[in-house]
């Protein structure tokens, strides 16, 4: 189990280092742009790139954010009294882990098939470049397989905290996230 969750965290590390790249991508690509149109040019594909550099920051960074507790986290629950020990706070964790689990298990099909179709029907974009649509789409099933499996290596983890009975203290993880 400990396996399965450090080979996650490191799946999810590279494809967080991989949303980072396309994050500068974008902004090369926007920069390209800024600077062509003072020579009164255009190299056309600037929107369009960056709109497919955004969805694969998007999906390809979930499961690193999730892993870094990152997302927005709604922890009212875990200031009643009941959820204070540590091990009623890791069930409530493990339930909205199963909850995040079976959510992108059904996203994660329904963009396989979208990315499907798209291959199938050999869809290209209007514009310019004539981009196939299968390239860029399959950063959706792709991170949502990612933040699904993320969903499992967390699940895993608390069942660990509950077996070794070592909770993190959940401000100290939330500061630490937050870089505080």
């Amino acid at each position: 189990m400990r396996g399965f969750v450090r080979m996650i965290d490191r799946i999810s590390n590279v494809f967080g280092v991989i949303a980072g790249i396309f994050m500068i991508l974008g902004m090369v690509l926007v920069l390209t742009e800024v600077v062509a149109r003072f020579f009164n040019k255009t190299i056309y594909i600037t929107g369009e790139y960056t709109a497919y550099f955004m969805v694969a920051i998007t999906f390809l960074g979930l499961a690193y954010t999730l892993k870094e507790k990152g997302h927005i986290r709604m922890t009212f629950l875990h200031n009643l009294k009941i959820f204070k020990s540590g091990k009623a706070r890791a069930y409530l964790e493990m339930y909205t882990l199963l909850v995040g689990f079976i959510l992108f298990s059904i996203i994660t099909v329904v963009t396989a098939q979208y990315f499907w179709d798209s291959v199938v029907t050999d869809t290209r974009s209007m514009q310019v470049s004539q981009t196939p649509l299968a390239i860029p789409q399959f950063a959706m099933p792709l991170g949502s397989l990612l933040i699904t499996l993320q969903f499992i290596a967390e699940f895993f983890r608390s069942i660990i905290h509950i077996q070794t009975g070592e909770f993190p203290e959940e401000e100290d993880a939330e500061s630490e996230a937050l870089g505080r």
